[in-house]
């Protein structure tokens, strides 16, 4: 291959990334300023609290007790070892308000609301609804990506909140009902060792962070996909790989950070 075209090549990728990095960040900016407008449209926001929450309930709430049940017979079986089974319920109980909870639920939020949005607003897109938006003097920001951004925001923490209670309730009914752990040692343990500030706060704050990054990346690829079903469906791969590599990324990062002292 030529060395120039070859650097051609990558100069052009390069181009291209900076250009994408530097629309998104114009965009989020703009969606973080419309944000207190979308608030006062509360109509329009619950009704996609409504959209993203409820319809992605039953997985997330599925998908918590069996990782419920999982934490507790593993924790069970590891803990066992050193005699401190009665610490099952403390186990389970952090490793779902830390880092299961938060990070799992917004991997299926992704899978589940993140391609709803790239579809919806890349299909409207497509059908020029956002086009016949601004020439009615419509910002389609306003009125479409901003109320969306905001019931991402809200719905992420409450479906990490129902994934971290029913995983809880899976470790109690493995450990405590199958097994036959105390259950006044698990409950104990709970309570004694979660801290509601440094624990169940810092799980909150992931959760809200992960819920404005998967809203933003399936925002994002769906203003941007291409007018057409093939456009549309890249759009919709890619927010599900962008979205779950930003959120593994992210929850090291805050880890990293919250964690470390």
């Amino acid at each position: 291959m030529n060395p120039v075209r070859a650097l051609e090549a990558i100069g052009a990728g390069v181009r291209r990334t900076l250009a994408d990095l530097g629309y998104g960040l114009r965009l989020f900016l703009r969606l973080c300023a419309l944000l207190p407008a979308a608030l006062r449209r509360w109509r329009l926001v619950v009704q996609q609290v409504y959209f993203l929450g409820n319809d992605s309930l039953l997985i997330i709430a599925v998908s918590g007790l069996f990782v419920g049940f999982v934490l507790g017979l593993q924790g069970y079986y590891t803990l066992s070892r050193y005699g401190a089974s009665s610490s099952l319920g403390l186990v389970v109980a952090l490793s779902l308000v830390r880092e299961l909870g938060p990070v799992v639920t917004a991997l299926l939020f992704a899978g589940r609301a993140g391609t709803s949005l790239t579809a919806e607003i890349g299909l409207m897109k497509a059908g020029e609804q956002l086009s016949a938006m601004e020439m009615m003097a419509v910002d389609p920001l306003a009125r479409v990506l901003a109320p969306r951004m905001a019931a991402g925001i809200i719905a992420m923490p409450l479906l990490a909140a129902v994934f971290s209670a029913v995983g809880v309730f899976g470790g109690y009914v493995v450990g405590v009902l199958l097994i036959g752990v105390d259950p006044g040692s698990f409950w104990s343990q709970m309570q004694s060792g979660v801290d509601v500030f440094s624990d169940v706060g810092n799980g909150v704050i992931k959760s809200l962070v992960f819920g404005v990054a998967v809203t933003f990346v399936a925002l994002y690829q769906g203003w941007r996909a291409q007018a057409t079903p093939e456009g549309v469906s890249r759009a919709t791969t890619r927010t599900v790989v962008v979205a779950s590599l930003a959120v593994l990324g992210l929850d090291f990062m805050l880890t990293a950070l919250m964690f470390s002292t």
